[in-house]
């Protein structure tokens, strides 16, 4: 899952970004409202964590263009004010959810957590295929009764194949969820861990189907073939 911190504040944004990326998380930030509007425009993000108060462009400001280019990317604000008028503020510009300064990581997390599960995505904490289960809150993989280990970039690639059961992936798409903004990816990165994750989820299970499937010329899809 692919995640925007946009926060003037340096320290408080490189704390957010090395706590979810501890988590799994792929993650971009961006310093200032322009940057933060010009990269949540352009690019896919399954969440926007957006300060209230930013330079030039503010938080509510980032947040009403956004939704009026109709970007329904969920939006967590965060915001030092705690009064009722400035969450209904933000509320009412097309914020998701809002959190007030200081906050506990572990409260952040359940948050984000909380606005990845709604409608668009299944309530149900544990995602599953076939007989492959991941839990994105406790990072357990299983196949059958079997526990699997996996990096965290292998359990974030997987946790994106599995959000999107028998859809056909192309490597952009998978590099845009999995991997950050500035990452320097290679040609090859994609199909690299698509081997990592085929040698662990397939390779391991000889007796059953092929879970993890390459669609040549297109790209990849999970799920046993027709």
């Amino acid at each position: 899952m692919r995640i925007l911190i946009v926060e003037d504040d340096h320290k408080i944004a490189g704390a957010i970004k090395k706590g979810l990326a501890q988590e799994s998380f792929a993650v971009d930030v961006a310093f200032d409202g322009q940057d933060g509007f010009d990269l949540a425009s352009s690019e896919e993000y399954d969440l926007i964590v957006l300060d209230r108060m930013l330079p030039g462009m503010d938080g509510i400001q980032v947040c009403t263009k956004l939704r009026d280019q109709s970007i329904h990317t969920p939006i967590l604000m965060l915001t030092a004010k705690g009064q009722v008028e400035n969450r209904v503020e933000g509320l009412n510009a097309g914020a998701d959810d809002y959190l007030v300064k200081p906050f506990a990581f572990s409260e952040l997390i359940a948050r984000i957590r909380a606005l990845l599960r709604r409608p668009h995505i299944a309530n149900d904490p544990v995602l599953q295929i076939e007989d492959l289960m991941l839990n994105p809150q406790t990072f357990d993989v299983k196949r059958g009764e079997k526990p699997i280990q996996l990096s965290k970039k292998e359990f974030a690639l997987l946790e994106y194949l599995i959000r999107n059961p028998n859809k056909i992936l192309t490597k952009d798409q998978i590099i845009n969820h999995v991997w950050e903004y500035d990452s320097d990816i290679l040609p090859n990165t994609v199909e690299v861990y698509i081997g990592y994750l085929r040698n662990k989820v397939d390779k391991q299970f000889p007796a059953l189907p092929s879970l993890i499937q390459t669609v040549r010329g297109f790209g990849y899809r999970i799920g046993v073939s027709p």
